[in-house]
């Protein structure tokens, strides 16, 4: 598979439409809630949403009183993320770019990467991820990257998932290689009469695993959640993983 994975083929309308019920206001709030509370946010913190898709996490945090920045390789995320901030009244800094070359240091004192939006690169690429992170911190800033759990998911695989609406279906084909860690997807849409295939493959992770790869980025300590922030479990579907620099 191509390393540099069309992103606009994933992310775009078919995404926001499919993952609609994971997307919605009352599971954003809590999950924003979630952040504020294992990162230690105050009012004036200043937070980059890394991978902010269309906002509805970074719109949230600025509602509580941080001041955020996010940042997202998908135009058409951004230009919704713009229009939910603007619609809430506040005031969120979206930038176009890659989280491979992001371009602050020592600026943030949080950064945060919800809902799986890590991993979608080779190890060397991800590792790279992680050094970036690090450096745009300030000393003493801190890391929350959420992701699904590889200890739990593992046990349940399946290969092959449907989501169906009353406008079309989405099928997700899926392999799981251990000698690389990645979950490898071919993807069907059917939506509003129109036919599309893409593939993409995410990297799955253990804590164990992803807390050296932190350590070995530079990052100081590492601890796990599960996805609502209690004490991180093997029966954990979501993980939160928080380093500080």
């Amino acid at each position: 598979m191509d390393e540099e994975w069309p992103i606009a083929d994933l992310f775009d309308e078919d995404y926001l439409h499919f993952y609609a019920a994971h997307l919605a206001d009352e599971a954003s709030d809590g999950e924003a809630s979630t952040v504020w509370g294992l990162m230690a946010l105050r009012d004036g913190s200043n937070v980059l949403d890394l991978a902010c898709g269309h906002g509805r996490i970074a719109n949230r945090l600025a509602a509580m009183g941080a001041r955020v920045t996010g940042l997202d390789a998908t135009p058409l995320f951004l230009d919704v993320a713009r229009s939910d901030a603007e619609r809430r009244g506040v005031s969120v800094d979206y930038v176009q770019g890659d989280m491979r070359a992001i371009p602050w240091t020592d600026r943030f004192d949080a950064v945060v990467s919800w809902f799986t939006s890590y991993g979608y690169f080779d190890d060397a690429q991800s590792r790279g991820v992680l050094t970036q992170v690090h450096g745009a911190l300030r000393p003493g800033g801190r890391f929350l990257v959420e992701l699904i759990h590889k200890d739990w998911l593992l046990p349940y695989w399946v290969p092959a998932t449907a989501t169906e609406t009353d406008e079309g279906v989405l099928v997700d084909q899926r392999e799981f290689d251990p000698r690389t860690g990645r979950a490898s997807a071919r993807r069907t849409i059917v939506h509003n009469g129109r036919l599309r295939r893409t593939s993409f493959f995410t990297r799955l992770f253990s804590f164990t695993e992803l807390r050296d790869w932190l350590l070995d980025a530079g990052f100081a300590a590492v601890e796990g959640y599960a996805g609502d922030g209690t004490p991180l479990t093997a029966g954990a579907r979501r993980m939160i993983v928080v380093a500080q620099k």
